[in-house]
């Protein structure tokens, strides 16, 4: 939400999002690590978005929304997360900018807690599938000497 705040404007987005990635910098709310099309949950936010702004009387933010997705799928072929339509929904609903990130967690707790309680059941670690690649054998130095 911060950054369709920066853009300001419906005709600001695609010259913003194209500096942007000029710049190599990231747009926040676009790609998955498990979804290489849409997320399926962004589908249904980006309706719900679009209905929040339309019962504010407000659709700027939904309509910038829709352009920096277009101009993101066209430049990078990325899609948006679950993430970037659920930033325009809140706002529309009146929510601060400071709360997104505790209300992403509290919804995903439930999904923490029962991965917890697997862990407790079956008394070993889940661990997640990836093979470090990096250096072995380095020496330890102490942070003071660093």
């Amino acid at each position: 939400m911060r950054t369709l705040l920066e853009i300001g404007s419906l005709e600001n987005v695609e010259p913003y999002v194209k500096q942007a990635l000029a710049e190599k910098r990231k747009m926040m709310g676009f790609g998955h690590a498990v979804y290489k099309t849409e997320d399926p949950r962004a589908t249904h936010l980006r309706q719900f978005s679009k209905e929040m702004g339309e019962a504010n009387g407000d659709s700027k933010w939904y309509e910038m929304s829709r352009k920096v997705e277009e101009v993101m799928k066209r430049e990078k072929g990325l899609y948006p997360n679950v993430d970037f339509y659920s930033a325009s929904a809140y706002y529309s609903m009146g929510i601060p900018l400071d709360l997104y990130t505790p209300i992403f967690a509290v919804s995903r707790i439930s999904g923490w807690t029962g991965h917890i309680l697997e862990q407790y059941a079956d008394n070993k670690l889940i661990r997640p599938r990836a093979e470090y690649i990096g250096s072995r054998d380095l020496v330890y130095v102490p942070i003071d000497q660093r």
